[in-house]
């Protein structure tokens, strides 16, 4: 049977399965089926999307043949999920965070390396016009080491997750608090941008959001390296707003994620450079990553976030729950 590049089955179609599905389609390069065991979801996408749907996986890939699954289920269940769709030939797209252990990730490397498929983690930060164009100017090096970086970013959660306390979010459990929701992106920009997180010290607590009690609020000191890295984030501030600055022996890079833009201020000079994007929505970033899906499935170079990546990021979100109960400071292998 020959097997159409752009056949993609969405595996869960929650909030952002629904988003993936939606942007796929958008590419106008896939052919989307969805899956997800709620009936009454599964019908309104069907018939919303005009797509054919399953209530099962395992009766999906036993119906046709897929190039790419894009798995939008609970964190706790990617692995699982992964090691299905890696077996049934498939190249995979798996939400962020990859996991809520390490448990499974030895396995699914091995199942990569076997059926050498494209398996990308959906860090769309990675197609931030203003994170790829910052990871330009510090790769490139004229900046020189990189010192010290901090990151203030923060968001009212509620606006933009009204049923925060019906989702994963509500335990750790399920990949939720702002660890595993939010921080988790952050983190793993400035692992891309400067390489991996070797140690840290998490506070973090519960200060505000109804309904709930995993933390909402987090602060961070850690070390990637030779680079000391704080970030500070919560999830109830009235402005949606990320801030990085990155602080290198020749000058600094400042990323304004809500202004869509970046700068650069060098050594010897008395002003921002900045850089600014084209507006874009939100969906267009999720568009872009949905295009580098299907090149890597068709075997070009994507920014997607790699699987390797991701286990590092995983072991960053263990260790910041880790440190956050303890209150010590954790190493990350």
């Amino acid at each position: 049977m020959h097997l159409m590049s752009d056949e993609i089955l969405v595996v869960g179609c929650g909030s952002i399965g629904e988003r993936h599905l939606r942007c796929l389609q958008r590419t106008g390069r896939a052919r989307v089926t969805a899956c997800d065991a709620n009936a009454a979801l599964l019908q309104r996408i069907t018939a919303q999307y005009q797509v054919a749907g399953f209530a099962d996986l395992q009766a999906a890939l036993a119906a046709q043949r897929f190039a790419g699954l894009v798995i939008c289920t609970p964190a706790h269940t990617h692995l699982d999920l992964a090691l299905a769709g890696l077996r049934h030939g498939a190249g995979l797209l798996i939400e962020k965070p990859l996991s809520t252990s390490l448990e499974n990730s030895a396995a699914v490397r091995d199942e990569i390396a076997k059926s050498g498929k494209l398996v990308g983690v959906a860090y769309v930060y990675h197609f931030m016009p203003w994170i790829q164009g910052a990871r330009k100017v510090l790769s490139g090096g004229e900046l020189g080491r990189v010192l010290h970086v901090s990151v203030a970013t923060g968001q009212h959660f509620p606006t933009f997750r009204p049923a925060y306390r019906e989702i994963y979010y509500t335990r750790h459990e399920t990949g939720g608090g702002a660890i595993q929701d939010a921080l988790t992106h952050i983190a793993n920009a400035i692992e891309w941008l400067i390489g991996p997180t070797t140690r840290l010290f998490c506070d973090a607590a519960h200060q505000s959001l109804e309904g709930v009690t995993v933390e909402d609020t987090v602060s961070v000191a850690a070390r990637n390296g030779g680079a000391l890295v704080n970030y500070a984030l919560n999830q109830f501030q009235a402005p949606n707003e990320m801030t990085m600055q990155i602080h290198c022996e020749h000058g600094s890079v400042k990323i304004e994620g809500h202004a869509q833009r970046f700068g650069v201020f060098r050594r010897a000079t008395n002003a921002w450079d900045w850089r600014e994007s084209a507006p874009l929505e939100r969906d267009d970033i999720f568009i872009a990553q949905a295009n580098a899906f299907l090149d890597g499935l068709a075997g070009k170079p994507t920014d997607l976030c790699t699987f390797d990546e991701a286990v590092q990021t995983l072991k960053f979100n263990l260790a910041a729950l880790k440190s956050a109960r303890s209150g010590k400071a954790v190493e990350i292998s």
